[in-house]
C-alpha cells in the first residue's frame, strides 16, 4: 500500500487524444507536498506517513504545530493529511513528493468536499419528478409530495428523501483515469470532474479496486534533491 498526494484543485479543462477525440479533464496541482511526520507500529500501532501541503504563514500557525514543522525541517503546512501505508512504502520524513507519483493510464481515488448549495428543495436535492402540471395541483408543482405512511406506524421514516441542507460533503469518487503528469509544473490531469470547488484540497490515492501499475514509483514519486 502506498501513500497518496495532496493536491489543490485548479479547474477543468479539456485535452485531446491522438485519434483526435477531447477528453474532459481536472487539473490538479501538487505544491509543497512533502512527508511531516511518521506513525509506526511500535509507537502508534499502525504504520503511516503525515504529508503537509501548500504553505501557511507563521503568524498563522499554532504554536504547538509550529514546533511540529520544525522538528521535520519543513515550512509550516496549510493542509496536513494522514496515509496509511505497509512497512515498506514509509517515505523519509522531509521528501516532497511530485506528479510522478503517478503514471498516466492508471486509475485513482479522489476525495474532495463537494460545493455547498445551502437549502435545497427534492427536486434538485435528489432529482424527484415534481408533481403534475395541471388536474387540480396548485402552487405544489415542485414539492416533494406525500412523506408519511397509514395510522401504523404514523410517522415519517428516518432517513426519508426530502428537502434539506445540499452539498458541502466529503465525497469520494473512484476509479478515474490519469490522463497525464506533469512533474516539473506538479500537475496531474485527471479524467472526468471531481468534487469540490476551484483551489480546494484533494486526496488522492491509488484506487483500492485496481492493482497498481508496475511502472508506478515504489515507495513513492520523490523530487530529487529531496530524496538525497
Amino acid at each position: 500500500m502506498r501513500s497518496g498526494v495532496i493536491a489543490q484543485k485548479v479547474g477543468m479543462t479539456r485535452v485531446y487524444n491522438d485519434a483526435g477525440e477531447h477528453i474532459p479533464v481536472t487539473v490538479l496541482r501538487l505544491e509543497n507536498c512533502q512527508v511531516v511526520a511518521h506513525r509506526t507500529e511500535e509507537k502508534n500501532g499502525y504504520t503511516a506517513v503525515q504529508l503537509g501541503a501548500g504553505r501557511s504563514k507563521v503568524k498563522n500557525t499554532p504554536k504547538a504545530m509550529r514546533g511540529h514543522f520544525a522538528a521535520a525541517n519543513v515550512e509550516p503546512k496549510a493542509k496536513l493529511v494522514e496515509f496509511r501505508v505497509s512497512a515498506d512504502n514509509m517515505i523519509d520524513v522531509g521528501s516532497e513528493l511530485t506528479a510522478s507519483h503517478f503514471v498516466a493510464g492508471q486509475l485513482v481515488d479522489v476525495t474532495g468536499t463537494t460545493i455547498g448549495k445551502g437549502f435545497a428543495g427534492a427536486i434538485k436535492r435528489h432529482n424527484f419528478g415534481g408533481l403534475r402540471a395541471t388536474h387540480g395541483v396548485s402552487v405544489s408543482h415542485r414539492s416533494h409530495g406525500s412523506t408519511g405512511s397509514n395510522q401504523d406506524p404514523g410517522r415519517v421514516w428516518k432517513g426519508k428523501r426530502m428537502a434539506g441542507h445540499m452539498g458541502q460533503t466529503r465525497v469520494t469518487t473512484q476509479n478515474l483515469e490519469v490522463v497525464s503528469t506533469d512533474e516539473d509544473r506538479g500537475l496531474i490531469l485527471v479524467k472526468g470532474a471531481v468534487p469540490g470547488s476551484k483551489g480546494a484540497w484533494i486526496v488522492v490515492r491509488d484506487a483500492i479496486k485496481s492493482g497498481i501499475p508496475e511502472s508506478a514509483p515504489r515507495p513513492a514519486g520523490v523530487r530529487a534533491e529531496a530524496s538525497k
